[in-house]
């Protein structure tokens, strides 16, 4: 009992209660008018919304109900805990706004409604993630099968909203409406790793040379301190490997270029995305 009023976790559902309630507003303000789609849970319970007289936040209750049952065991009793309270209060706020409060449209616009819609599910669903919860839906179903398969969570999530939006061809004569569809989760997608991970303006770069001590001089004079030397061996017996790993900001790649071409112009460089960093230092 404890543990589930600590601190950290009355903080979880706090985040989860706000997620719930963004989440909720994003369905009925922007998707049912405009008749767009999303993906997961909410997306499925808009499709046969559409075609049966059951309300949204019921559709969501039993789409998620039998998951819950098969893959609670995945999920750890805590992470289950609050997900079903994710899925009820999302389920429950649904209802409350377009049934009680009865919400009109934020915007009868489908273009402005698929990216603001996008924006507003990608917000809930962060604040969720931020909880320490899901909700659930694909998100249950990625993790049962990546435990019995080699298919990653992030490609049975892909599967499944591909396969609701498709479905909703089926639905919906206008063609366009789906292609919004498409386009608000992709709006989904960028906002939770925008808040998740931050906007980085910062890349790694692996910098493989034969003169580490004059780089690393240089480095440290004109780029900043944190850095990391390693060092392996090359495909031929005995051949000596060095490379240096750093966290360079994008302002400063084209001097990292130049340094490198006047201190060793054999050296090159491997510059990738910085998509999350943690601590001070790189």
């Amino acid at each position: 009992m404890n543990n589930i009023f600590s601190k950290e976790e009355l903080k979880n559902y706090a985040y989860i209660i706000l997620g719930s309630i963004v989440l909720a507003l994003a369905v009925v303000g922007f998707f049912v008018p405009n008749q767009i789609i999303t993906g997961g849970t909410a997306g499925l319970a808009l499709l046969l919304h559409y075609i049966t007289p059951l309300t949204i936040g019921t559709l969501v209750v039993i789409i998620n109900l039998p998951l819950l049952i098969v893959g609670g065991k995945y999920l750890g009793k805590m992470f289950a805990i609050r997900t079903i309270l994710t899925i009820l209060l999302i389920s429950l706020f649904i209802d409350i706004f377009a049934e009680f409060f009865q919400i009109k449209a934020f915007i009868l616009d489908t273009t402005l409604a698929a990216i603001f819609g996008g924006i507003f599910i990608g917000l809930g669903l962060a604040l969720v993630i931020k909880g320490n919860s899901s909700a659930g839906g694909s998100t249950i179903l990625a993790r049962i099968i990546s435990s019995k398969t080699e298919i990653k969570p992030g490609q049975v999530i892909l599967i499944i909203d591909s396969l609701i939006v498709l479905s909703s061809l089926m639905i919906f004569e206008d063609t366009a409406k789906v292609l919004w569809s498409v386009i608000s989760i992709y709006v989904t997608t960028k906002v939770i790793d925008f808040i998740l991970t931050g906007s980085l303006n910062k890349k790694v770069v692996y910098l493989v040379t034969n003169k580490i001590d004059e780089l690393k001089k240089q480095i440290r004079e004109e780029l900043g301190p944190q850095g990391t030397i390693i060092k392996g061996d090359g495909l031929f017996e005995g051949e000596n490997k060095n490379m240096i790993l750093i966290v360079v900001e994008v302002s400063k790649l084209q001097q990292l270029r130049q340094m490198i071409r006047k201190v060793d112009p054999d050296g090159f460089l491997i510059i990738t995305e910085a998509t999350e960093m943690l601590g001070r230092g790189h």
